[in-house]
């Protein structure tokens, strides 16, 4: 009974009765009042210390969890671990030659798997190929000897570019904030001697559809390759975004635009459809129409004619994985985590800082490609930022010598050059771009893209017959290579070898090949056809349609602003140009004695309609104005109507459009065809009309002209003209700016 009076009182022998029970309880299960307090402490209901209620445990298993997720938070946020200096690091135990550690590096150094031969570099005794002067120069396969020209064309270039309104002589600013655009330049006379000279009556040539030119609304978009830089490929894990300017860089945008990769010849030959008007007066095969327009964000921007795929189209081929290139040597490699770091600043778009980082290296490593690489990359994008010809030229020359140093990696000297060349086109350097090209076939003579990209380099210069001897050796080695096969239909179908050109353009378009989904195919094959009298013809059309190429199966023009108003007939009030219409019609006399008066043969200030789109006849142009620019020579041959004139610059300032006198005699028919751009609205005055046989169908109308009256039409649409009558039928032909652009618009749209 002690025991129990000693428990029940809680005395000094408290502590002995918890020893003697594990408990701490009586064999008659009585707890005491010490053992009730630890219960109720945290103590389980059987008397046991130490454990944790299931509320407990979920309360710290939380805390713990919230800790590790902010913990990793702060980590990410405050860049407390740069991870790729760790994983540089593991490029010690790279066994592969790729420059990372990865699991094939792995399964090498535990015997699982034999160590690949290495890719050969370029050896060191053969550096002094690429260190080449612009003067050694391939043997042009065709009839052209390409000289040395790209520096002398730089200088000769700036010197006679047109200013705005073709008055003065740009020059181009200095400075940070100078204005990237290709530079406008107009070659007159043969390839050997670039000269610039102005417009005179014989000088306004047609732009024809065998003319090949490029024109770009903004810079090119930089291809995977070239955009990852070399780095990346040793990090393929790294998370790091790429910073870009949307407002600088608008790939995009519709296409591939959207993406382009350097296996993708990608280009922008300008579309040469004339129009019942002979549309683009310009020296064919010499011109270089190039303007890089940036316009407001609020304003429709111009869809460059390039391949615009849709998300759900059809025939798409699978992506075949890229092989990575290898782009650091084995000098490159110790300095790795250095160059990493510089090229992290240009990925986070520190691109000055960038910039100083690496012309650091290349000042401490003067032997180093990758540092050269990346120098040339960081000007390239800084040309961008900054909008800066200048220093888009000196990051042309600093590809040049990143792919001219001894035991630069094969990969580097082809990505370098490709990019290099790219650049060249970009500022209108198409003979110094032909020139790169030309080295980098020679040096990877195997490789057929560069060849397809030679190609275009001779078709940008008019070299027609170059470029289908390089496509004819394409399609001699792989005869299934759609690119070549599309660029070759072009050819035959400009030397008007139409029923030849058919399946060439169509088999390259089936063929789903990179470069092949282009606007401008689907435009060739389809007039083609329609020229044949195969009834395929707006088969392609309804697909260049719904490939997103054209804005309606009629509306086929390549070169368009977004959102305008879009119909084949208008009236003068619908165009909100009515002065301009009632003061032609008003003069319209006048106007056709002085366009009667010109067509004595003696002076030649007609010219015979010559971008083929004549089934038949005789159909010829007296043209006062061009792209905005008035031609004073021509002019003489009819003062009154040109001073007329000069008071609407809706109509003397339009860069797309002419102002021109166009008679046709019987017997002539003209091709159906479409202008190049929806920018403009067409204006023909009747001045000589046979009162029958003369018509014209646009779309699905067909109207007649009269004495005295103004048709207005889209030329954009399709269109096509009869002459049945049993005299000549002389129009004066007015275009003007689409009325929907802004006065922005009409200002920086490039000339067509």
């Amino acid at each position: 009974m002690a025991p129990r009076k000693n428990a029940k009182g809680g005395g000094g022998n408290s502590s002995s009765s918890s020893s003697g029970s594990p408990t701490g309880c009586t064999s008659g299960g009585s707890s005491s009042p010490g053992a009730r307090r630890e219960t109720k402490q945290g103590g389980l209901k059987n008397g046991r210390k130490g454990g944790l209620s299931g509320s407990s445990f979920f309360t710290w298993f939380m805390v713990i969890a919230l800790l590790g997720v902010w913990t990793s938070v702060a980590v990410v946020w405050f860049d407390l671990v740069d991870y790729e200096e760790v994983l540089g690091k593991l490029g010690i135990y790279d066994a592969d030659g790729d420059g990372d550690f990865d699991v094939d590096d792995a399964k090498v150094l535990l015997g699982l798997k034999e160590k690949p031969a290495p890719k050969p570099t370029v050896p060191p005794e053969e550096a002094d190929m690429y260190p080449w002067l612009e003067d050694q120069v391939l043997e042009s396969p065709g009839p052209h000897n390409i000289e040395d020209e790209v520096h002398e064309q730089v200088q000769s270039i700036d010197e006679t570019v047109y200013s705005e309104h073709g008055e003065n002589l740009h020059q181009e600013p200095e400075g940070p904030a100078e204005e990237l655009q290709p530079e406008d330049h107009v070659f007159v006379g043969s390839d050997a001697d670039d000269r610039y000279e102005p417009m005179g009556p014989g000088a306004v040539h047609e732009e024809t559809e065998d003319s090949y030119h490029i024109e770009e609304t903004a810079s090119p978009a930089y291809s995977q390759d070239m955009e990852d830089m070399i780095y990346e490929q040793e990090n393929p894990d790294s998370s790091e975004p790429v910073v870009v300017d949307d407002a600088e860089r608008t790939y995009q945008e519709t296409d591939d635009v959207t993406y382009r990769d350097y296996d993708e010849q990608v280009y922008e030959p300008l579309q040469n459809e004339g129009t019942e008007s002979s549309d683009n007066a310009v020296d064919n095969s010499n011109t270089i129409l190039e303007e890089l327009h940036v316009p407001p964000a609020e304003e429709q921007q111009e869809v460059p004619p390039e391949t615009n795929k849709k998300a759900d189209e059809p025939e798409k081929k699978g992506k075949v994985k890229k092989k990575k290139p290898k782009l650091l040597n084995k000098f490159d490699k110790t300095i790795k985590a250095e160059l990493d770091a510089a090229e992290k600043l240009r990925k986070r778009g520190k691109i000055e800082e960038a910039v100083n980082a690496f012309e650091e290296l290349v000042r401490k490593y003067p032997q180093s490609p990758g540092a050269r690489y990346g120098k040339a990359q960081c000007e390239d994008d800084l040309a961008e930022k900054r909008r800066s010809n200048e220093i888009l030229r000196r990051a042309i020359e600093t590809y040049q010598e990143a792919a001219s140093l001894p035991d630069a990696p094969t990969d580097l000297v082809k990505l370098s050059l490709k990019r290099r060349s790219d650049r060249q086109q970009f500022l209108g350097h198409m003979r110094g771009s032909l020139l790169t090209l030309q080295k980098l076939v020679q040096l990877f003579p195997d490789d057929t893209s560069l060849k397809n990209d030679l190609g275009v380099g001779y078709l940008l210069i008019g070299d027609n017959d170059s470029a289908k001897k390089v496509y004819e050796e394409v399609l001699s080695v792989t005869p299934n290579d759609g690119f070549a096969k599309v660029h070759y239909g072009f050819i035959l179908k400009a030397q008007n070898k139409i029923a030849e050109s058919i399946p060439f353009l169509k088999e390259g378009i089936e063929s789903g090949d990179p470069g092949t989904d282009d606007g401008r195919f689907y435009f060739h094959l389809g007039d083609a056809m329609q020229r044949v009298g195969n009834k395929e013809a707006y088969r392609w059309y309804e697909l260049g349609y719904q490939r997103g190429h054209f804005a309606s199966v009629w509306q086929r023009s390549l070169y368009n602003v977004q959102g305008l108003k879009a119909q084949p007939w208008w009236t003068p009030k619908e165009t909100g140009y009515t002065e301009l219409v009632k003061s032609l019609e008003r003069n319209w006399k006048l106007i056709r004695d002085e366009g009667l008066a010109a067509m004595d043969k003696t002076q030649g200030l007609f010219l015979p309609e010559d971008e083929n789109l004549r089934e038949k006849g005789d159909w010829s142009q007296f043209t006062l104005w061009q792209q905005g620019r008035k031609n004073e020579n021509a002019c003489k041959g009819a003062p009154k109507t040109c001073s007329l004139l000069d008071k609407f610059p809706e109509t003397t300032g339009c860069r797309r459009g002419q102002i021109k006198y166009s008679i046709m005699h019987p017997g002539t028919h003209v091709w159906p065809h479409t202008g190049p751009t929806n920018c403009r609205l067409r204006m023909h005055l009747g001045l000589v009309i046979p009162k029958e046989g003369c018509k014209i169908r646009c779309a699905n109308e067909t109207r007649t002209w009269e004495e005295g009256k103004v048709l207005i039409f889209d030329d954009s649409f399709e269109h096509e003209v009869w002459q049945d009558a049993t005299s000549f039928r002389l129009i004066f032909i007015v275009d003007v700016w689409h009325p929907e652009l802004t006065p922005h618009q009409r200002h920086s749209l490039p000339a067509i």
